[in-house]
């Protein structure tokens, strides 16, 4: 199998692959060393409980957990600027399903070292740096690769994981359904002068929402979105200037703040491949899908990708068959298609009620996180959802190994 992208998700799908006796090529255009890169640059994410759940059945948390911050408690409020959150919102505590964190914030690099690591240790994963790919092409009984340098890679089956732009997508002739959302989300670590206690606050304001993660020690990471003409201004501006724009949003819960390491502005937009299967190839990630970052799912969507699409693989080579096959690429077609409908449609229903100020529409969603806090079911059955533990789900999100 051939991995197009060394991100996040190619190289978790390597290693998902791997333990289940498949081999696999990570191709990634970008050096060696750009990926061991190990400066702390403000990105980090939040992994869900079904996620950590298969890092550890792929042997990776023992090396993460150390450098990852529990999330015990998530309160979600509403508000405006300068004049604080709503008088009614919705609390999640993990005590109240006594089933371990909600969550981890994990950075970027910590996530990124680990895999890298492991596929460096298994013997089923080769992984070429600096391996830019020009050209693809479905051959008898597999697919073909070009790179740069004028060579070829081959193998049964193509994944591309390279991202929102992904070229493997677009010289397969699958199409992107788009959209700009006009916000751009401002990126940032903080040092903070009073303990988090592990609980991350998603605040919805007018121009779209903050969200605040804890990270360990007393640091936060904060997505601070905001309207792209305001961003790109608040981008601009000198280190205090960026402080005292984001303090009205912010508060004063964590006291005094500073900002530790890179700034960082990413625009934002709805992009969904029309089809994540084509002959011989499948999507994961943000080249099948790029969502709102507002519920901070984007990582453990691809994650989901990456379990389902091992385990049809896996099945399938246990049986003898084709794993490039197209009846075989159909399973996972079919079992992710409605996951990533469900949750691109619901991010961008949240954001687009949620990131405006009409005054009714205000009210209705303070009472509506009102009513999610004064009903336990709901409340339970939204956190297991955000957790990732609900549904059918692949082995490995279960923990258990392929």
């Amino acid at each position: 199998m051939l991995i197009v992208g060394g991100g996040l998700v190619g190289p978790a799908l390597a290693l998902a692959a791997a333990s289940a006796g498949l081999r696999v090529r990570v191709l990634d255009a970008a050096p060696a060393a750009a990926l061991a890169d190990p400066e702390f640059d403000g990105r980090a994410y939040a992994v869900a409980a079904a996620s950590r759940r298969m890092l550890r059945a792929l042997g990776l948390w023992a090396g993460i957990e150390g450098a990852a911050q529990p999330i015990l408690q998530v309160k979600v409020s509403d508000g405006v600027a300068g004049r604080g959150a709503a008088p009614l919102f919705a609390h999640f505590d993990a005590d109240e399903l006594g089933e371990g964190p909600l969550g981890h914030i994990v950075e970027d690099r910590f996530l990124r070292r680990a895999l890298l690591a492991a596929m460096a240790e298994s013997p089923l994963v080769t992984v070429e740096t600096g391996a830019r790919v020009i050209g693809q092409a479905e051959v008898p009984g597999g697919v073909e690769v070009t790179l740069a340098d004028g060579t070829t890679r081959c193998a049964r089956l193509l994944v591309g994981a390279d991202g929102r732009g992904s070229q493997v997508a677009r010289r397969a002739g699958i199409g992107r359904t788009e959209w700009a959302y006009r916000q751009t989300s401002l990126v940032a670590a903080l040092e903070v002068e009073r303990p988090h206690e592990g609980i991350a606050q998603q605040m919805f304001f007018p121009d779209g929402p903050l969200a605040i993660l804890p990270l360990t020690g007393n640091r936060v990471s904060i997505v601070w979105t905001e309207d792209t003409t305001r961003a790109a201004a608040v981008q601009a501006m000198d280190d205090d200037g960026y402080l005292a724009a984001l303090r009205p949003c912010f508060g004063d819960f964590l006291g005094q703040i500073r900002l530790a390491g890179k700034r960082y502005a990413y625009p934002l937009g709805l992009s969904l491949a029309t089809r994540i299967t084509a002959p011989r190839l499948a999507l994961a990630g943000d080249a099948a899908h790029g969502i709102h970052p507002l519920a901070g799912q984007g990582l453990n969507l691809g994650l989901r990708d990456v379990a389902t699409l091992a385990q049809v693989l896996a099945e399938a080579h246990r049986r003898g068959e084709d794993i490039g096959a197209a009846d075989v690429l159909e399973r996972y077609r079919r079992w992710r298609q409605f996951d990533i409908a469900a949750l691109a449609t619901a991010t961008d229903a949240i954001n687009r009620v949620f990131s405006n100020a009409n005054p009714l529409l205000r009210l209705g969603r303070t009472l509506a996180l009102g009513a999610i806090e004064a009903a336990p079911a709901l409340r339970r059955r939204l956190m297991r959802e955000a957790m990732g533990t609900a549904g059918d789900l692949p082995v490995l999100l279960q923990g258990r190994a392929l």
